[in-house]
């Protein structure tokens, strides 16, 4: 948990960087930054994909904001592993897909941190969760294929970035 526990530091440091960007919604994207990997906690697990089960542990528990719901259960290609796991339609069906921005910023500050939470780039991160798992793992099938899109949102939030300088 301690190198978990880095990468989130990481990635709430990263979503707070993009305050000029994201406004008014800076709080609830840095909270979801905090929160958006809460689904790996064993205590937490029922489906075993850590978007889904954070997001309704969430919902059902702490009863927190849908938004902050949503953007926890959508971050980084979330929908693809979905598919790849069998569970798109639950996914898609409980939770509705947030305003592109602020997914777009909380998958961006991921997408940036490492594991240990250094700065990466969106390419070095790639690399390390395709290193991470195996060709034949279904993370590896959904980063693959949502790859070209995450790489976009990382470009989107870059010029977002260099805009509101």
């Amino acid at each position: 948990m301690p190198r978990r526990w880095a990468h989130t530091q990481g990635v709430a440091d990263q979503a707070a960087a993009l305050s000029t960007v994201l406004g008014a919604d800076s709080e609830l994207v840095v909270a979801s930054a905090w929160l958006h990997d809460i689904g790996y906690s064993p205590s937490l697990v029922s489906t075993g994909f850590h978007p889904l089960d954070g997001a309704r542990y969430l919902r059902d528990v702490e009863r927190a904001d849908e938004l902050l719901c949503s953007l926890v259960a959508h971050h980084t290609g979330a929908l693809v592993e979905a598919d790849e796991r069998g569970l798109r339609d639950e996914l898609a069906g409980e939770f509705a897909l947030p305003p592109e921005p602020l997914l777009d910023a909380l998958t961006y500050s991921d997408l940036t941190t490492g594991p240990d939470g250094s700065r990466l780039t969106v390419e070095e991160r790639l690399s390390e969760i395709l290193d991470r798992y195996g060709p034949d793992d279904l993370v590896h099938r959904a980063i693959t294929r949502s790859s070209p899109a995450l790489r976009g949102t990382v470009r989107t939030v870059e010029k977002r970035r260099a805009n509101a300088r």
